[in-house]
């Protein structure tokens, strides 16, 4: 009996989505360490998605976000906190520094984003031009296509 994880079976209906699918096989096989910080990717209607990041602990001023050559990069970096006198008896929250990068398909944009709540959250739209959209090509019924 094999073990195989197979992620086919959720794209039978995206058939020329392939980018956008890679997007949800990497976040399956990511590398081992960049599992932190967890995050959710959401579908919110046909052309609105969301990626929400756990960024507890850390501020604003802590994040950073770029999309490059359709890659969005999520990075995070830790504050210094060497002036505070702090003396950690356990310290569960982690607040080290972090990279996430996330792939888009074609005619992905960002729209926007916010922390609210230690969550980051990342407001993805597709925008798919005009020339790119679906077609309807008529059937002349006993007309022949070519003369």
């Amino acid at each position: 009996m094999t073990t195989a994880f197979s992620l086919a079976p959720l794209f039978r209906h995206s058939v020329g989505f392939d980018r956008f699918n890679d997007l949800f096989e990497s976040a399956a096989r990511n590398e081992a360490g960049s599992s932190y910080p967890p995050y959710n990717v959401e579908k919110h209607g046909e052309d609105h998605y969301r990626i929400v990041v756990a960024a507890a602990g850390f501020q604003e001023q802590d994040l950073d976000l770029q999309v490059e050559k359709g890659v969005l990069t999520v990075s995070g970096g830790k504050r210094d906190n060497s002036a505070a006198e702090v003396t950690y008896l356990h310290q569960g929250i982690a607040q080290r520094a972090f990279k996430l990068s996330f792939r888009l398909a074609d005619h992905i944009e960002v729209k926007a984003a916010g922390l609210a709540n230690g969550l980051l959250s990342i407001d993805l739209l597709r925008i798919v031009p005009e020339e790119a959209k679906a077609k309807r090509i008529p059937i002349n019924g006993d007309k022949p296509a070519l003369n």
